[in-house]
């Protein structure tokens, strides 16, 4: 079955998104600071032609949606501009409870109507439910999603950190497709590539990555997204004392490329992503605009780059070869 991104499906025409979980980061309510930092933040996305905005109701204990908001209220001319996607399900630990996940509709439809109003907006493109929760019920979860759909608060839905038969469980009770899964993937998490060139091999590290995963959501015309592409920018220059061997070595490859190809070593470890034919979506976590703009060329450079090229940086982030 052929892979349908995203944007061919008129959700949004960004290859990268912008994560906004580094905005609002003083947990002052919307603090002139922190609106600043949000608006250089979108500006340079904007950019580099990044107009699709990843939250979560979680994210600086919702003042990373209350920042946007901000920028929006200021900016209204934005909201024609951008997509925003945003995630529910993990709550807040408080005086009574620590933390804990919750899909129930009750749940669902008060934290959509929360970031709403934190945002500034009248509906979200798409929901993502953000961590699977022990105790969900998709009968529940279906009935929630056909609130948000037909009041127009949510036009498409997605799940995070969800495997294939988590993803078929939800799937199961529902009318329309999921269109998303956001998953733990980059450089230095490349568990999603061992689980597939590791079948049939005794090895000796664990694969946490569910197997089948990528294979069912590139069947399924689910759109993989990558948080932590960026590796936290230990390949990338911003990590000065690599940790490993393996993490200099690669930093220098990825350095080297970058020189070679007039690029940057951002727009490198994303291109790397984003050449894989699942036609991975990197959700990008800096909030730096220099950081921002720097991965403006990773569209270009997952074009071009080879075979050998990306295998090579696959083979240097292992530290071992493939069998």
């Amino acid at each position: 079955m052929k892979k349908i991104p995203l944007e061919q499906r008129g959700i949004t025409n960004s290859r990268i998104a912008f994560g906004c979980m580094g905005l609002g980061k003083s947990l002052n309510p919307a603090s002139e600071e922190d609106i600043l930092i949000a608006e250089r933040a979108i500006d340079a996305a904007l950019s580099v032609g990044i107009t699709f905005f990843d939250h979560a109701d979680i994210y600086s204990r919702g003042n990373a949606e209350a920042v946007f908001g901000q920028v929006l209220r200021r900016r209204p001319e934005l909201k024609e501009q951008i997509v925003i996607q945003s995630k529910t399900g993990i709550c807040i630990p408080d005086e009574r409870f620590g933390k804990r996940y919750d899909f129930s509709k009750e749940h669902i439809l008060a934290s959509v109507d929360a970031s709403l109003a934190r945002l500034n907006v009248d509906h979200l493109e798409v929901l993502l439910l953000h961590r699977p929760d022990s105790l969900m019920e998709p009968e529940e979860i279906a009935e929630a999603f056909h609130t948000l759909r037909s009041s127009g608060k949510v036009r498409d839905f997605g799940v995070s950190n969800m495997s294939v038969s988590q993803i078929q469980f939800v799937q199961s009770a529902l009318d329309e497709p999921l269109v998303a899964n956001q998953l733990d993937m980059s450089l230095n998490r490349v568990d999603w590539l061992d689980h597939g060139v590791l079948v049939n091999r005794k090895i000796d590290k664990v694969v946490r990555f569910p197997e089948g995963t990528l294979e069912y959501c590139r069947m399924q015309n689910i759109q993989l997204q990558a948080w932590g592409p960026l590796a936290q920018g230990r390949f990338t220059g911003r990590t000065m004392d690599p940790s490993t061997e393996t993490e200099r070595l690669t930093t220098e490859l990825v350095k080297r490329m970058a020189d070679e190809k007039e690029s940057t070593p951002e727009s490198i470890v994303l291109g790397w992503l984003m050449r894989h034919p699942a036609m991975i979506q990197p959700v990008i976590g800096t909030a730096n605009p220099e950081r921002i703009i720097a991965c403006g060329d990773a569209v270009r450079q997952s074009e071009i780059m080879t075979r050998e090229e990306w295998y090579a940086l696959y083979m240097s982030s292992r530290g071992n070869d493939i069998p």
